[in-house]
């Protein structure tokens, strides 16, 4: 997984996803717990600003960044219809 916010590793989806969702998928964590633990920890930013619900719907273009630093991972989702 890649850890520049330069080239975020890609995911081409249908969308829309909600962030849970989206996080299971791109194996970030492997259930909905796991999911709704690292959102409330304020550990998962989309397009830079820390997202505290589960349920937030994703769109074409975000970039999800999950950790802070140099461990951080950067997503973007596309919609693979585009």
């Amino acid at each position: 997984m890649n850890t520049t916010t330069s080239n975020p590793e890609i995911y081409e989806l249908n969308l829309p996803i909600r962030l849970g969702q989206f996080l299971k998928l791109a194996d970030v964590v492997e259930n909905g717990a796991q999911a709704r633990e690292l959102i409330l920890s304020q550990m998962v930013k989309v397009n830079g600003i820390v997202e505290t619900r589960r349920a937030h719907e994703l769109t074409h273009g975000d970039i999800i960044t999950v950790g802070h630093g140099d461990k951080s991972l950067h997503l973007q989702v596309v919609n693979w219809e585009i």
